[in-house]
């Protein structure tokens, strides 16, 4: 199978350079300086056990490969608000012996959030959700670290919405050669739902800097019950962080890295790149959208929400807010919804 990365950012970046590392064909699709570095200098690979250079076809979209192979499997690893241009590029794309990507590829989510897929199944036939633990960073255009060993990441496999197949073993198969844990699972979902709770803590941290004192963390806390409030209410199930726990122990632990210091998540690097989006309302928006859907109050999502939001479109520093700030904007927020 040859791997075709959409998104080759800090996850895609690393996903296809360690399937390269362990010899399967990928090709990395990116634009402006990530795609003229990848093509002039490869991918640089920043690792535990040291810089990787893969010199790896580089595209900005389908139109330069020609027709797809009937063997190619569509990874998208694009945030989500990015996610409709892509598919609806890759998914008319024509596949040698006819048919479309759409109509005969398989299309694996490797994204935060529960959005994508669904946008996904819109087009495509064959859809795959990842639940992406996978710590990475986008260091500079060309150059991607991931600072975990001696795993690189582990990613829960299987079919949206659910169950599993031939063709998901075969991809968890060549994962597992290349770093990666990846079991197949048949409610995948379960999985990412827990994830989506982690992930609440994205934008807090986009917006105040490191989730490191008591003040942050009693206000993640906060947030993170919010959310698994509204998935009971939506008898949503997730796994627990006893059983996340169980699975990941010790696979993945960060260790520092040269030229290559550990930031924050994906959605401080949004703001840091200042590239003007940010994830936050297909994470902490799912929260306030499924709690409108149900009845439950959201205001701790909905700030934090609007606030990264904000804090990207007007180009903000990220970190800049005062966790005391925030705090009391929380408060006031929650005192408004009680009315």
């Amino acid at each position: 199978m040859r791997y075709v990365i959409i998104g080759a950012g800090a996850v895609g970046g690393v996903i296809g350079g360690r399937l390269a590392g362990s010899g399967h064909e990928v090709v990395l699709v990116a634009r402006g300086a990530h795609l003229d570095a990848l093509r002039d200098h490869g991918l640089r690979l920043r690792v535990p056990e040291g810089e990787l250079t893969h010199r790896l076809p580089a595209v900005d979209g389908p139109a330069a490969l020609g027709e797809l192979r009937p063997d190619d499997v569509l990874v998208l690893a694009v945030k989500t608000q990015d996610s409709v241009a892509a598919l609806q590029t890759w998914g008319p794309a024509p596949v040698a012996g006819g048919g479309t990507a759409a109509e005969r590829l398989p299309l694996v989510c490797a994204q935060n959030g529960v959005e994508g897929q669904r946008l996904a199944l819109r087009l495509f036939r064959q859809v795959y959700g990842v639940c992406v633990w996978l710590p990475s960073t986008y260091v500079e255009p060309g150059v991607v670290s991931a600072a975990g060993r001696p795993l690189t990441g582990i990613l829960h496999l299987g079919r949206y919405p659910h169950g599993t197949d031939e063709t998901a073993r075969l991809i968890a198969a060549d994962l597992e050669k290349s770093h990666f844990e990846a079991p197949v699972v048949a409610d995948v979902a379960r999985w990412q739902y827990a994830k989506l709770l982690a992930n609440l803590g994205n934008a807090l941290e986009a917006v105040t800097g490191p989730v490191d004192s008591e003040e942050a963390a009693e206000l993640f806390r906060r947030v993170r019950a919010e959310g698994a409030a509204v998935l009971d209410a939506a008898r949503i199930p997730y796994t627990s962080a006893e059983e996340q726990r169980g699975v990941r122990g010790d696979k993945v632990t960060l260790v520092p890295l040269d030229g290559a210091p550990r930031g924050g998540g994906s959605s401080w690097q949004s703001l840091t790149r200042g590239t003007g989006t940010i994830e936050a309302d297909y994470l902490n928006g799912e929260i306030a959208l499924l709690g409108r859907l149900h009845g439950v109050p959201t205001p701790l999502n909905e700030l934090l929400q609007h606030l990264a939001g904000t804090f990207a479109r007007e180009r903000r520093a990220a970190g800049s807010m005062p966790v005391g700030e925030l705090v009391r904007l929380a408060e006031g927020a929650v005192v408004n919804t009680r009315g």
